[in-house]
């Protein structure tokens, strides 16, 4: 007997994850090696950082940037070219009821870790670091 509830406000489910997972590597060694015949896609190196899968595994979500840096926007418009192919390919190698269709999205985790640190190197955020804070114990608070 299924339940009938929503999943919002809660995470992805281990099928989802596990899905994402194996798509990722699918597009990542399909990339690398060049399967896909586009002039567009043979000059740059792509990072497949994250595929997220809908709860009924129809859509996946890809997470793209190109190495380096470099036309974000064209390799989106390049891999959107391409969708066709590219999900053949994914249905070809998993075994799954549907081929999801993809999506693909700028990848922005590397640009969010570097503003993250260039606010932990801002002299004002270290100094705030460094005080100790008044509501964690102190040494002689726990017996030592």
């Amino acid at each position: 007997m299924s339940k009938n509830h929503s999943s919002s406000g809660r995470g992805p489910t281990q099928r989802q994850l596990r899905v994402g997972e194996l798509i990722r590597r699918t597009l990542s060694d399909v990339l690398v090696r060049g399967d896909v015949h586009d002039p567009d896609l043979a000059r740059v190196s792509v990072t497949v950082g994250e595929v997220r899968c809908s709860n009924d595994l129809k859509v996946a979500t890809v997470y793209v940037a190109p190495l380096g840096g470099g036309d974000a926007e064209g390799l989106i418009k390049a891999l959107a070219r391409n969708k066709g192919e590219l999900r053949h390919v994914v249905a070809k190698n998993l075994t799954l009821k549907f081929a999801p269709d993809l999506r693909f999205r700028i990848d922005e985790t590397f640009d969010r870790m570097d503003e993250t640190r260039r606010l932990f190197a801002n002299e004002t955020v270290q100094r705030d670091i460094a005080q100790p804070d008044d509501d964690s114990p102190s040494d002689d608070d726990l017996g030592a």
